[in-house]
Protein backbone atom coordinates (compact mmCIF):
# COMPACT_ATOMS: atom_id res chain seq x y z
CA UNK A 1 0.00 0.00 0.00
CA UNK A 2 0.87 3.45 -1.12
CA UNK A 3 1.88 5.56 2.34
CA UNK A 4 -0.73 8.02 0.87
CA UNK A 5 -3.01 5.72 0.71
CA UNK A 6 -2.68 4.54 4.24
CA UNK A 7 -2.47 7.64 6.20
CA UNK A 8 -5.57 8.03 4.23
CA UNK A 9 -6.93 5.34 5.55
CA UNK A 10 -5.87 5.90 8.69
CA UNK A 11 -7.16 9.31 8.82
CA UNK A 12 -10.87 8.31 7.29
CA UNK A 13 -11.33 5.76 10.12
CA UNK A 14 -10.64 8.09 13.11
CA UNK A 15 -12.91 10.28 11.58
CA UNK A 16 -15.76 7.97 11.47
CA UNK A 17 -15.42 6.62 15.06
CA UNK A 18 -16.75 9.02 17.10
CA UNK A 19 -19.63 9.62 14.63
CA UNK A 20 -20.41 5.42 15.50
CA UNK A 21 -19.66 5.47 18.68
CA UNK A 22 -22.49 8.79 19.11
CA UNK A 23 -24.66 6.94 17.21
CA UNK A 24 -24.52 3.60 19.44
CA UNK A 25 -24.98 5.87 22.83
CA UNK A 26 -27.87 7.87 21.10
CA UNK A 27 -30.18 8.24 24.50
CA UNK A 28 -33.69 7.42 23.90
CA UNK A 29 -36.79 9.71 24.84
CA UNK A 30 -37.70 8.59 28.48
CA UNK A 31 -41.10 8.29 29.30
CA UNK A 32 -42.04 7.91 33.40
CA UNK A 33 -45.40 5.64 33.94
CA UNK A 34 -46.22 6.11 36.93
CA UNK A 35 -49.65 4.17 38.13
CA UNK A 36 -51.55 3.63 41.57
CA UNK A 37 -52.32 -0.27 40.31
CA UNK A 38 -50.44 -3.03 40.11
CA UNK A 39 -48.98 -4.31 36.86
CA UNK A 40 -51.25 -7.23 36.63
CA UNK A 41 -54.16 -5.39 37.15
CA UNK A 42 -53.51 -2.71 34.89
CA UNK A 43 -52.17 -4.88 32.03
CA UNK A 44 -55.11 -4.40 29.66
CA UNK A 45 -54.84 -0.69 29.96
CA UNK A 46 -51.06 -0.24 29.57
CA UNK A 47 -51.26 -2.18 26.22
CA UNK A 48 -53.97 0.38 25.30
CA UNK A 49 -51.29 3.11 26.21
CA UNK A 50 -48.67 1.13 24.14
CA UNK A 51 -51.10 1.07 21.60
CA UNK A 52 -51.81 5.13 21.70
CA UNK A 53 -48.24 5.69 21.38
CA UNK A 54 -47.59 3.66 18.32
CA UNK A 55 -50.57 5.47 16.93
CA UNK A 56 -47.62 8.17 17.18
CA UNK A 57 -45.00 6.37 15.54
CA UNK A 58 -43.05 5.42 19.50
CA UNK A 59 -42.59 2.08 20.13
CA UNK A 60 -40.84 1.13 23.54
CA UNK A 61 -37.23 -0.12 22.71
CA UNK A 62 -37.10 1.13 19.27
CA UNK A 63 -36.99 4.83 19.71
CA UNK A 64 -38.37 5.26 23.59
CA UNK A 65 -37.56 4.17 26.28
CA UNK A 66 -40.04 3.50 29.69
CA UNK A 67 -39.56 3.38 33.38
CA UNK A 68 -42.57 1.59 35.00
CA UNK A 69 -43.37 2.58 39.26
CA UNK A 70 -46.73 0.78 40.35
CA UNK A 71 -47.89 1.91 43.55
CA UNK A 72 -49.76 -1.36 44.06
CA UNK A 73 -53.12 0.12 45.49
CA UNK A 74 -51.06 1.81 48.42
CA UNK A 75 -51.75 5.86 47.56
CA UNK A 76 -48.87 6.05 50.67
CA UNK A 77 -45.98 5.67 47.82
CA UNK A 78 -46.86 7.39 45.40
CA UNK A 79 -45.05 10.54 46.15
CA UNK A 80 -41.63 8.96 46.90
CA UNK A 81 -42.35 6.83 42.76
CA UNK A 82 -43.29 9.82 41.38
CA UNK A 83 -40.18 11.88 43.04
CA UNK A 84 -37.56 8.90 41.59
CA UNK A 85 -38.95 9.26 38.25
CA UNK A 86 -38.26 13.38 38.45
CA UNK A 87 -34.24 12.23 39.59
CA UNK A 88 -34.16 9.89 36.35
CA UNK A 89 -34.98 13.06 34.56
CA UNK A 90 -37.67 11.20 32.17
CA UNK A 91 -38.60 13.19 29.23
CA UNK A 92 -42.89 12.76 29.70
CA UNK A 93 -44.39 11.49 33.44
CA UNK A 94 -47.32 9.61 32.43
CA UNK A 95 -49.48 9.42 35.59
CA UNK A 96 -52.11 7.11 35.22
CA UNK A 97 -54.60 4.73 37.62
CA UNK A 98 -56.43 7.61 39.51
CA UNK A 99 -56.43 11.45 40.88
CA UNK A 100 -53.70 10.73 43.25
CA UNK A 101 -50.70 9.45 41.21
CA UNK A 102 -51.56 12.72 38.75
CA UNK A 103 -51.78 14.99 41.85
CA UNK A 104 -47.98 13.71 43.42
CA UNK A 105 -46.78 13.92 39.66
CA UNK A 106 -47.67 17.40 39.79
CA UNK A 107 -46.35 18.23 43.35
CA UNK A 108 -43.11 16.72 42.40
CA UNK A 109 -41.97 18.34 38.99
CA UNK A 110 -43.04 21.48 37.87
CA UNK A 111 -40.96 21.18 34.92
CA UNK A 112 -41.42 18.04 33.42
CA UNK A 113 -44.36 17.54 30.72
CA UNK A 114 -46.81 15.62 32.57
CA UNK A 115 -49.97 13.53 31.27
CA UNK A 116 -53.01 12.58 33.21
CA UNK A 117 -55.79 10.40 33.21
CA UNK A 118 -58.69 11.33 35.33
CA UNK A 119 -62.11 10.66 36.24
CA UNK A 120 -63.17 13.71 37.64
CA UNK A 121 -62.98 17.35 36.67
CA UNK A 122 -59.41 18.08 36.45
CA UNK A 123 -59.94 21.78 37.03
CA UNK A 124 -62.28 21.24 40.69
CA UNK A 125 -59.71 18.38 41.88
CA UNK A 126 -56.39 21.02 40.99
CA UNK A 127 -54.86 19.34 37.78
CA UNK A 128 -55.26 22.13 35.10
CA UNK A 129 -56.17 25.75 35.08
CA UNK A 130 -58.80 24.79 32.35
CA UNK A 131 -59.69 22.18 29.92
CA UNK A 132 -58.61 24.27 26.65
CA UNK A 133 -55.56 26.39 28.35
CA UNK A 134 -54.34 24.04 31.24
CA UNK A 135 -51.34 25.98 31.70
CA UNK A 136 -48.38 24.94 33.71
CA UNK A 137 -46.82 21.83 32.71
CA UNK A 138 -49.91 18.62 33.15
CA UNK A 139 -52.37 17.92 30.74
CA UNK A 140 -54.04 14.73 30.18
CA UNK A 141 -57.66 12.67 29.17
CA UNK A 142 -60.62 13.00 31.35
CA UNK A 143 -63.85 11.98 31.31
CA UNK A 144 -66.08 13.22 34.25
CA UNK A 145 -67.04 9.75 36.13
CA UNK A 146 -69.31 12.14 38.43
CA UNK A 147 -71.78 13.14 35.36
CA UNK A 148 -72.26 9.58 34.87
CA UNK A 149 -73.49 9.26 38.03
CA UNK A 150 -76.81 9.93 37.45
CA UNK A 151 -77.17 7.85 34.25
CA UNK A 152 -76.22 4.89 36.09
CA UNK A 153 -78.50 5.29 38.61
CA UNK A 154 -81.15 5.56 35.43
CA UNK A 155 -79.82 2.36 34.10
CA UNK A 156 -80.47 0.74 37.42
CA UNK A 157 -84.00 2.30 37.94
CA UNK A 158 -84.89 0.27 34.61
CA UNK A 159 -83.08 -3.07 35.25
CA UNK A 160 -84.33 -3.11 39.68
CA UNK A 161 -87.93 -2.30 40.51
CA UNK A 162 -89.22 -1.06 43.80
CA UNK A 163 -86.03 0.84 44.86
CA UNK A 164 -86.73 2.67 48.17
CA UNK A 165 -83.11 2.85 49.34
CA UNK A 166 -79.73 2.65 47.51
CA UNK A 167 -76.41 2.27 49.30
CA UNK A 168 -73.25 4.23 47.02
CA UNK A 169 -69.69 3.03 48.21
CA UNK A 170 -66.62 5.21 48.17
CA UNK A 171 -63.23 5.71 49.05
CA UNK A 172 -63.06 8.40 51.52
CA UNK A 173 -59.52 8.52 50.43
CA UNK A 174 -60.64 9.60 46.54
CA UNK A 175 -60.16 13.31 45.41
CA UNK A 176 -63.05 12.91 43.59
CA UNK A 177 -65.55 12.01 46.21
CA UNK A 178 -67.38 14.66 47.17
CA UNK A 179 -68.12 15.59 43.58
CA UNK A 180 -69.72 11.61 42.79
CA UNK A 181 -71.92 11.39 46.02
CA UNK A 182 -73.13 15.15 45.23
CA UNK A 183 -73.72 13.71 41.82
CA UNK A 184 -75.37 10.46 43.22
CA UNK A 185 -77.39 12.65 45.60
CA UNK A 186 -78.93 14.71 43.49
CA UNK A 187 -79.56 11.59 41.33
CA UNK A 188 -81.52 9.51 43.76
CA UNK A 189 -83.60 12.53 44.60
CA UNK A 190 -84.52 12.58 41.13
CA UNK A 191 -85.64 9.32 41.30
CA UNK A 192 -87.68 9.04 44.51
CA UNK A 193 -84.83 7.11 46.27
CA UNK A 194 -83.09 7.47 49.59
CA UNK A 195 -79.42 7.33 49.65
CA UNK A 196 -77.26 5.79 52.40
CA UNK A 197 -73.01 6.69 51.58
CA UNK A 198 -70.63 3.79 52.90
CA UNK A 199 -66.84 4.40 52.74
CA UNK A 200 -64.10 1.85 52.51
CA UNK A 201 -60.56 2.32 51.92
CA UNK A 202 -58.92 -1.44 52.89
CA UNK A 203 -60.41 -4.87 51.82
CA UNK A 204 -61.60 -5.73 55.42
CA UNK A 205 -63.77 -2.20 55.41
CA UNK A 206 -65.24 -3.74 52.29
CA UNK A 207 -66.94 -6.88 54.03
CA UNK A 208 -68.29 -4.30 56.72
CA UNK A 209 -69.56 -1.69 54.08
CA UNK A 210 -72.03 -4.62 52.31
CA UNK A 211 -73.13 -5.52 55.60
CA UNK A 212 -73.93 -1.87 56.57
CA UNK A 213 -75.37 -1.95 53.17
CA UNK A 214 -77.69 -4.78 53.81
CA UNK A 215 -78.41 -3.43 57.51
CA UNK A 216 -79.77 -0.41 56.13
CA UNK A 217 -82.27 -2.16 53.65
CA UNK A 218 -80.40 -1.10 50.33
CA UNK A 219 -81.92 -2.26 47.82
CA UNK A 220 -79.47 -1.53 45.24
CA UNK A 221 -75.83 -0.52 44.99
CA UNK A 222 -73.74 1.76 43.06
CA UNK A 223 -69.79 1.85 43.09
CA UNK A 224 -68.14 5.04 42.89
CA UNK A 225 -65.19 5.46 40.39
CA UNK A 226 -61.60 4.67 42.63
CA UNK A 227 -58.52 2.68 41.41
CA UNK A 228 -58.46 0.45 45.14
CA UNK A 229 -62.21 0.10 44.81
CA UNK A 230 -62.11 -1.01 41.18
CA UNK A 231 -58.80 -3.52 42.34
CA UNK A 232 -61.73 -5.70 44.37
CA UNK A 233 -64.09 -5.44 42.04
CA UNK A 234 -64.82 -9.30 42.19
CA UNK A 235 -64.57 -9.10 46.05
CA UNK A 236 -67.14 -6.20 45.71
CA UNK A 237 -68.98 -8.65 43.20
CA UNK A 238 -69.25 -11.64 45.48
CA UNK A 239 -70.38 -9.58 48.45
CA UNK A 240 -73.26 -8.01 46.69
CA UNK A 241 -74.47 -11.74 45.01
CA UNK A 242 -74.12 -12.79 48.45
CA UNK A 243 -76.60 -9.94 50.14
CA UNK A 244 -78.89 -10.09 46.97
CA UNK A 245 -78.02 -6.20 46.26
CA UNK A 246 -77.96 -5.40 42.62
CA UNK A 247 -75.17 -3.05 41.87
CA UNK A 248 -73.63 -0.86 38.89
CA UNK A 249 -70.33 0.48 38.60
CA UNK A 250 -68.73 2.24 35.54
CA UNK A 251 -66.36 -0.50 34.69
CA UNK A 252 -66.91 -3.08 32.26
CA UNK A 253 -64.42 -5.23 34.27
CA UNK A 254 -67.03 -5.21 37.35
CA UNK A 255 -69.50 -7.21 34.52
CA UNK A 256 -66.67 -9.54 33.43
CA UNK A 257 -65.84 -10.10 37.53
CA UNK A 258 -69.67 -10.96 38.20
CA UNK A 259 -71.42 -7.41 38.59
CA UNK A 260 -74.73 -7.08 37.30
CA UNK A 261 -74.32 -4.20 35.16
CA UNK A 262 -72.05 -1.36 34.17
CA UNK A 263 -72.31 2.03 32.16
CA UNK A 264 -69.57 4.18 32.12
CA UNK A 265 -66.34 5.02 29.70
CA UNK A 266 -64.21 2.91 27.97
CA UNK A 267 -61.13 2.31 30.50
CA UNK A 268 -58.60 1.39 27.74
CA UNK A 269 -59.74 3.77 25.34
CA UNK A 270 -59.04 6.61 28.05
CA UNK A 271 -55.06 5.26 28.38
CA UNK A 272 -54.75 5.13 24.44
CA UNK A 273 -55.38 8.63 24.16
CA UNK A 274 -52.91 9.08 26.65
CA UNK A 275 -50.68 7.45 25.02
CA UNK A 276 -51.58 9.48 22.30
CA UNK A 277 -51.22 12.52 24.49
CA UNK A 278 -47.35 11.52 25.17
CA UNK A 279 -46.18 10.88 21.97
CA UNK A 280 -47.75 14.87 21.17
CA UNK A 281 -45.38 16.05 24.22
CA UNK A 282 -42.51 13.79 22.53
CA UNK A 283 -42.89 15.43 19.05
CA UNK A 284 -42.16 18.97 21.11
CA UNK A 285 -45.86 19.99 21.83
CA UNK A 286 -45.96 22.10 25.29
CA UNK A 287 -48.79 20.51 27.43
CA UNK A 288 -49.60 24.54 28.11
CA UNK A 289 -50.45 24.15 24.17
CA UNK A 290 -52.30 20.56 24.40
CA UNK A 291 -56.01 20.56 25.64
CA UNK A 292 -56.73 17.95 27.95
CA UNK A 293 -58.71 15.35 26.14
CA UNK A 294 -62.61 14.25 27.05
CA UNK A 295 -63.14 10.53 26.58
CA UNK A 296 -66.26 10.26 24.71
CA UNK A 297 -66.44 6.44 23.79
CA UNK A 298 -69.30 4.40 26.84
CA UNK A 299 -70.17 1.20 27.33
CA UNK A 300 -72.92 -0.42 29.01
CA UNK A 301 -72.66 -3.82 29.96
CA UNK A 302 -74.89 -6.15 30.81
CA UNK A 303 -74.16 -9.78 32.97
CA UNK A 304 -77.41 -12.00 32.17
CA UNK A 305 -75.89 -14.98 34.48
CA UNK A 306 -76.41 -12.36 37.51
CA UNK A 307 -79.14 -11.02 36.67
CA UNK A 308 -80.67 -14.09 36.87
CA UNK A 309 -78.97 -15.05 39.68
CA UNK A 310 -80.65 -11.79 41.56
CA UNK A 311 -84.31 -12.81 39.89
CA UNK A 312 -84.17 -10.12 37.73
CA UNK A 313 -85.50 -10.02 34.38
CA UNK A 314 -83.44 -7.35 31.95
CA UNK A 315 -85.83 -5.78 29.69
CA UNK A 316 -85.67 -6.21 26.11
CA UNK A 317 -84.93 -2.10 25.27
CA UNK A 318 -82.21 -2.50 27.59
CA UNK A 319 -80.26 -5.33 26.16
CA UNK A 320 -80.60 -4.13 22.65
CA UNK A 321 -78.90 -0.69 24.02
CA UNK A 322 -75.88 -2.71 25.73
CA UNK A 323 -72.59 -3.26 23.92
CA UNK A 324 -71.63 -6.09 25.43
CA UNK A 325 -73.87 -8.95 26.84
CA UNK A 326 -72.20 -11.81 29.08
CA UNK A 327 -74.11 -14.53 29.31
Amino acid sequence: MRRRDFIIGITGSAAAWPLTARAQQTVLPLIGFLSGRSQDEAKGDTEAFLQGLKEMSFENGRNVAIEYRWAEGKNELLANLAADLVRRQVTVLAAVGGNNSALAAKRSTASIPIVFTSSADPVQVGLVASLNKPGGNVTGVSWFDAELGPKQLQLLSQLVPNVNIAALIVNPQSPEVTEQREAAQQAARALGWRLRIIVASSVNEIDAALEEAKRQGADALMISSDPFLHSRRMQIASLAAHHKIPAISGSREWVVSGGLISYGNSIPDAYRRAGLQTGRLLRGIKPTELPVDRATKFELVINLKTAKALGLEVPPMLLARAEEVIE
